[in-house]
């Protein structure tokens, strides 16, 4: 069984009775909030919103909302709106048609809400509640006020929660207000509450992701939210109550990366890495902390890394050196960096492709983040198991983002996804060609469809077309950049070979002359033809480092258009061009200025 995700935004900021301040937020809390919460890369869940709806309207939605549920189901519910008390103390929600005297039929009472939440089958049920307590206003700011309103008690309960329970989050606590924003005028441009802001900030961001783990839980987004909160207001505080088994995530983190407890070097390393001989340096980083780094026990080898990254800025470039090609080993490597699904019938069981990651222990110790709802990863023993989700036709391109400890890495993939092939109808028998096998019991009547499909099914294209079926164009794989780096190299081999040809030449007239042949050294110059040879270096190693040049601004302006094994190869490349340019120029400026210099004298 699966995990669904669900929430439901209900936002009212226009109340019939003119006792009940018109709200700017709430249209706009529930417009910033759901983009986050259906967001596949983010929250992942499957949003309702609910804007200015009678009291009928509002009940039923909420409980429909939890009602049919199963325990793997998480739930959100967020309040935007008006909060009222009754004479008695209870609280309710403002809806779009609520009398404040008649709170019970024209209101949503939180008796209500917690009696839905304890009755529901799912496993975690979540509750923001942005309210205003009443509908005033005070200088610098549009509040939603009131008198001493406990919310939180309001949710609590002695019974035990429904499923694994549920969190609740409000915006105020009972003797303050709930800040909309410093904005007065009528005229003024809607924007989210402190609070809401504060919670689509942190989740958009993943800056509430407060350990980057790559996952934004309760209690993680509830500190940042106070914090954030905090700062802006300092006269409103939000609080929490928790009747809930663990800590549920809520949402994906983009910036997280993976975090491991690191295990120090032991000190006698520590003290090996501060002698002043170069050697002990060296031995020690080239066989222990090497060692270390490749180590099974993960906190042992990220303690290493983290070690030698020390040594890497700060050692001189002997040591350095020897260090930092000890961390090029753990970066990320999947293998293959590019999956190929080709055509997929829709509907069909999802497919599946391995991924295996290259390395010691702590460069294969990674957290995969598809970038897309139909990608869905799973860890292995040697990679990553990647299956595609054959629900949506069309052209399917997206990315599975790799973060480990040291970097970060792309895995691409494609594929096509057709309309499914259903079974051909039964015909009888005829002349030419045998009919079906006869139905009954212990017979098999399924028809195997023939191996060609029909002219309907597109074929997996050799190359991605230019975009799915959303309209968005999708990158295609370049080679333009290794296609530039293998022609800088061409042209540095050219002048690297010109450059010998002309010192050989330039060499033979110098012995010519010592031997008394008759005539200048200029004129023995011209005639072992060395002048020719030397401009033609100038011209190729010169645009040798242009082209290579090129070929590295395009493969960082680019990078997503570029495997892996590409971008290696043009590094790879065009350092063995500028290796080979630089001495031919030098070379050739030389011999050009000697003989400009020398010839007035021979």
């Amino acid at each position: 069984m699966t995990e669904s995700r669900h929430a439901l935004i209900i936002a009212n900021d226009r109340y019939a009775d003119q006792g009940l301040k018109k709200l700017r937020a709430p249209a706009q809390d529930a417009a910033a909030l759901a983009g986050v919460l259906e967001d596949p890369q983010i929250g992942e869940f499957k949003v309702q919103v609910v804007h200015n709806a009678r009291a009928d309207e509002m009940r039923r939605s909420i409980q429909r909302f939890f009602k049919d549920r199963r325990r793997d189901d998480t739930l959100l519910l967020h309040f935007s709106c008006h909060g009222l008390k009754s004479e008695c103390g209870e609280f309710y929600f403002a809806a779009g048609d609520t009398e404040p005297q008649l709170l019970d039929a024209t209101a949503i009472s939180s008796q209500f809400v917690r009696g839905c939440m304890s009755r529901t089958k799912a496993g975690r049920t979540v509750l923001f509640l942005d309210c205003c307590y009443g509908g005033a206003f005070s200088r610098g700011a549009s509040v939603r006020a009131g008198g001493d309103v406990n919310v939180l008690e309001s949710f609590q309960t002695e019974k035990e929660p429904g499923g694994q329970g549920w969190a609740v989050i409000t915006a105020s606590d009972s003797m303050e207000y709930a800040f909309e924003g410093p904005e007065l005028a009528e005229n003024s441009a809607p924007r989210p509450s402190v609070f809401t802001h504060a919670v689509v900030e942190g989740l958009k961001s993943g800056e509430a992701d407060l350990d980057e783990d790559g996952e934004v839980r309760f209690n993680e987004l509830y500190d940042y939210v106070y914090e954030r909160v905090r700062e802006e207001n300092p006269n409103q505080t939000p609080k929490r109550t928790v009747e809930m088994r663990g800590d549920p995530w809520l949402a994906h983190s983009r910036r997280g990366r993976l975090k491991i407890v690191a295990a120090p070097s032991p000190p006698a390393l520590r003290e090996a890495m501060n002698s002043s001989e170069v050697i002990k340096r060296q031995n020690t980083v080239l066989l222990w902390l090497n060692k270390r780094l490749q180590s099974p026990e993960l906190p042992i080898a990220e303690g290493a890394r983290q070690h030698l990254e020390e040594v890497a800025h700060n050692d001189i470039p002997e040591v350095a050196d020897l260090a930092s090609d000890a961390l090029s080993e753990i970066h990320l490597a999947p293998s293959p960096d590019h999956l190929d699904f080709g055509l997929v019938p829709k509907g069909a069981p999802p497919r599946k492709k391995s991924v295996t990651m290259q390395g010691p222990p702590l460069a294969r110790h990674c957290v995969a983040q598809p970038t897309q709802s139909w990608l869905q990863v799973d860890p292995t023993q040697s990679g990553l198991e990647v299956r595609v989700d054959t629900a949506a036709e069309g052209h399917l391109s997206g990315d599975i983002v790799l973060k480990g400890v040291a970097d970060e890495a792309l895995i691409h993939v494609e594929a096509v996804v057709g309309p499914r092939i259903e079974p051909a109808p039964s015909a009888g028998p005829t002349d030419q060609e045998p009919g079906p096998r006869p139905s009954g019991p212990g017979t098999d009547t399924t028809i195997i469809q023939p191996p060609t499909p029909p002219p309907s099914i597109p074929k997996p294209p050799s190359t991605p077309p230019p975009g799915p079926v959303t309209g968005r164009k999708e990158p295609r794989i370049s080679r333009r950049a290794l296609a530039l780096a293998g022609t800088a190299l061409v042209l540095a081999g050219t002048a690297a070979i010109t450059a010998i040809v002309a010192i050989v030449a330039a060499v033979s007239a110098v012995i010519e002359r010592s031997e008394g042949v008759y005539g200048s050294i200029e004129d023995s110059i011209h005639d072992h033809g060395a002048l020719a040879p030397l401009t033609v270096c100038l011209i190729t190693g010169a645009l040798a480092l242009i082209v290579g040049a090129f070929a590295r601004h395009d493969l960082r302006r680019r990078q997503e258009r570029y495997t892996t094994q590409a971008a290696g190869a043009t590094h790879t490349l065009t350092s063995i061009a500028k290796g080979l340019a630089i001495p031919a120029l030098v070379l050739a400026v030389l011999a050009d200025i000697a003989y400009l210099v020398g010839s007035q004298y021979w």
